[in-house]
């Protein structure tokens, strides 16, 4: 089985409030699982970085051997391919983190995607963030 994984991570400030947004698709692109999730205060990068890991896990679930993970945050794929080094010491234990969920894969393709490649994740961080902002009011 070949696993599409979309990530999405999303603050309103930076920092501020954060959340993140996964979906687990199928080769047939059928959805086998959703993550959307308020994670407290938060850069973007974290927010992004705690997707992918939300995601990873999920994902790991259906024990697949293949996986592609589709992010629009350009920053976190090519520092998890190693093109860009973890200079930040707040992301560092996140890239770790998502590295290590890697492994779970024996074939793991990360995709940079933009904006318009990942807005059905984009639209569950951005519905945990609302849910939360209204439950506040």
């Amino acid at each position: 089985m070949n696993l599409k994984i979309y990530a999405d991570g999303a603050s309103w400030g930076n920092p501020g409030p954060a959340a993140i947004g996964a979906i687990i698709k199928d080769e047939q692109q059928k959805v086998l699982a959703k993550v959307s999730r308020y994670i407290g205060e938060g850069t973007n990068n974290q927010a992004e970085y705690q997707a992918v890991i939300a995601g990873l896990k999920e994902a790991a679930r259906f024990k697949a051997d293949q996986a592609t993970l589709y992010l629009d945050s350009e920053l976190v794929a090519k520092q998890l391919i190693g093109s860009y080094k973890v200079r930040n010491l707040f992301l560092f234990p996140l890239y770790k983190e998502a590295l290590e969920l890697c492994k779970k894969f024996s074939e793991l393709s990360i995709v940079h995607v933009g904006h318009e490649g990942n807005n059905e994740a984009h639209a569950l961080a951005k519905a945990a963030l609302q849910k939360f902002t209204s439950q506040k009011a």
